[in-house]
């Protein structure tokens, strides 16, 4: 098996060097900390990843959870990662003092060990992070006794936390979800339904399984109005600190492609007449409660596709330096010895176009967390800007990595051959496990649908003038390289395709063409996503010559020279495919709403 999963060396370079975590630390949220805060959690969340979570990534893969009598069994090494996520503060690592947290900035707390422990173990970082979730929507919007109750036990991984929102009936429609809550004279609410998908939603590797779920009040107005937000507990707390059950039954484990070693469950809430949840903040106002946990997941839905890629990279990466097969191409003597595959071009483009895609990937994302930083200590219109920048991007920053680290996994596996598509190498594994996400947390057409049909157009289209403003301040300071010029115009260029594009379809919008406005989002958001990852590549590049200006080790400067490397690359193998889908995009000739279900028979 492959030994590296990740690079600490480009996360510390894309937090120092790229976006300058260290200007955080003048505000006073964040001024306890310091750099060399910040280098142990990086270098501590490596040997937890080395140490902790890859050694059982096969092993709970092959060795999945199995329901037993009601119950759902998971690989033992479960309960000793939970332990260990809150016994080291990584659960509530971003939380505030108040909560329970640790207060680091988004960048450090959240996304570097959700890098790590993803590209180390998907499955088992997966149980950690949906507790940090869940815990968060508790913390911003459950009242005090809801708090001292819950959030010690989850920070403390002894209870796990889920997102309970998907049923049969109704899949991603939320408006069309049906579980019902009915308000009992004791303060809380008597719960029936049914949830599907529930990521880890029973399990034996915790005490307690806490699910944030959706459901209406009796007589709630019909559609998303009429939604709340309920605690859920599998077991509830009785009033001498013990715990007895909730009705809340687990009715089956699906069986997945990947991402084996989490369970993915249905719940039936209710079954007997007696499971209690308790409201979350005011009634009917669950759905905007619940798009602070749906947004986060979906930032580290695209963070665990781009670090399943990465270890993907990795292990092709290995196994090309490694592996002699064949002569240079310009070799006419079959005497002469093999060389390693690496040595041969097409391998080299494969695997540019893998460290393009999660190293670009990562480098977005790391924005995202950076908006969502800033959020946190700026106020009025500032605050407001950065929280339109985080939700424009959010779409973005889940779809590309996941529609691209299937494809990233996939060269690796190319890179391979037949080797890659044994068991007894992990790439068929990263294959697998990556394919989940495309559709986690709201597939990559709803995802299309929120960035053109919401966020490009919410508060008159603010939100995507302050993208162009802050693509277009890097294109210029990227200008004055000369080196770095030619590719600042080209995405210069390509921003003014993508306002040709936007405007053409707007019109149709407002024009009452529905239809043909979104019929194409998915193919809109791919347009965008390869923009946005130019604009995080041009950044790289940038802040790599910075570097190569001064005096660098032996190491960082191959390091430096690969980052302008797979930024040529990107610009000049990825980015022209923005002329195909722009000319597709602006042609809205209605082809797949013409197209008539009879025909595909």
């Amino acid at each position: 098996m492959a030994e590296r999963f990740i690079s600490d060396r480009n996360l510390k370079f894309l937090l120092y060097d790229v976006f300058d975590v260290e200007s955080l630390l003048r505000y006073p949220r964040y001024s306890d900390h310091s750099r060399e805060v910040f280098d142990m959690v990086i270098d501590t969340a490596m040997k937890m990843g080395k140490d902790l979570f890859k050694p059982v990534v096969s092993e709970m893969d092959r060795n999945g959870p199995a329901y037993v009598g009601g119950e759902v069994k998971v690989h033992p090494a479960v309960r000793t990662i939970m332990r260990e996520a809150g016994l080291g503060g990584w659960i509530g690592a971003t939380f505030s003092y108040e909560d329970g947290g640790q207060q680091l900035p988004e960048m450090v707390g959240m996304t570097v060990p959700t890098a790590i422990f993803s590209a180390a173990n998907y499955s088992a970082a997966v149980y950690h992070g949906l507790t940090a979730g869940a815990a968060g929507l508790i913390a911003t919007f459950g009242d005090q006794a809801m708090k001292d109750v819950y959030l010690p036990k989850m920070l403390s991984g002894e209870w796990q936390g889920t997102m309970a929102l998907t049923e049969p009936q109704a899949g991603s429609s939320l408006s069309d979800i049906a579980a019902m809550a009915t308000a009992a004279p004791q303060g809380y609410y008597n719960i029936k339904g049914q949830k599907i998908f529930i990521s880890a939603g029973d399990h034996d590797g915790v005490d307690n399984v806490v699910h944030l779920a959706l459901a209406r009040v009796k007589d709630a107005p019909a559609g998303v109005k009429g939604i709340s937000l309920f605690i859920i507990p599998k077991k509830r707390i009785c009033e001498d600190g013990s715990l007895e059950p909730n009705d809340v039954n687990c009715a089956g484990v699906y069986h997945k492609l990947g991402y084996r070693g989490a369970p993915i469950t249905q719940l039936a809430f209710g079954e007997n007449e007696d499971c209690r949840g308790w409201l979350v903040g005011e009634a009917n106002q669950g759905l905007a409660y619940m798009f602070q946990m749906m947004n986060g997941a979906r930032i580290d839905v695209g963070l665990g596709a781009s670090c399943i890629a990465s270890a993907a990279y990795y292990a092709s990466y290995e196994y090309a330096l490694e592996r002699p097969q064949g002569r240079r191409l310009s070799s006419k003597n079959p005497l002469d010895p093999q060389v390693a595959i690496i040595d041969h071009p097409d391998i080299k483009r494969m695997l540019l176009f893998q460290k393009a895609v999660v190293e670009g990937s990562l480098s977005l994302l790391m924005q995202c967390s950076r908006y969502a930083d800033m959020e946190k200590v700026t106020q009025g219109a500032t605050r407001e800007d950065y929280n339109l920048l985080l939700e424009l991007l959010t779409p973005v920053a889940k779809s590309y990595p996941a529609e691209m680290g299937i494809l990233s996994c996939s060269q690796g596996l190319q890179i391979l051959g037949g080797y890659g598509y044994c068991d007894e190498f992990p790439l068929e594994q990263y294959y697998r496990d990556v394919r989940i996400h495309p559709i986690h947390e709201g597939t990559t057409g709803i995802q299309a649908l929120d960035l053109l049909g919401r966020k490009m157009t919410m508060k008159k289209g603010r939100a995507g003038r302050l993208y162009l403003e802050e693509v277009r301040r890097v294109i210029r300071e990227a200008g004055e390289d000369a080196q770095l010029r030619p590719l600042a115009q080209a995405l210069d260029k390509a921003l003014g395709l993508l306002e040709k594009v936007t405007a053409h379809l707007t019109a149709l919008g407002d024009g009452g063409k529905t239809e043909l406005f979104l019929a194409d989002a998915t193919l809109y958001l791919e347009f965008f996503g390869i923009i946005a990852v130019a604009w995080q590549w041009l950044m790289q590049a940038a802040a790599a010559r910075k570097a190569l200006a001064g005096a660098v080790s032996e190491t960082d400067g191959p390091f430096y020279a690969g980052k302008i490397f797979t930024c040529r690359y990107f610009f000049g193998y990825e980015l022209p495919k923005i002329e195909g889908l722009a000319q597709r995009l602006l042609d809205s000739d209605g082809l797949t709403i013409a197209m008539q279900a009879e025909y595909f028979g």
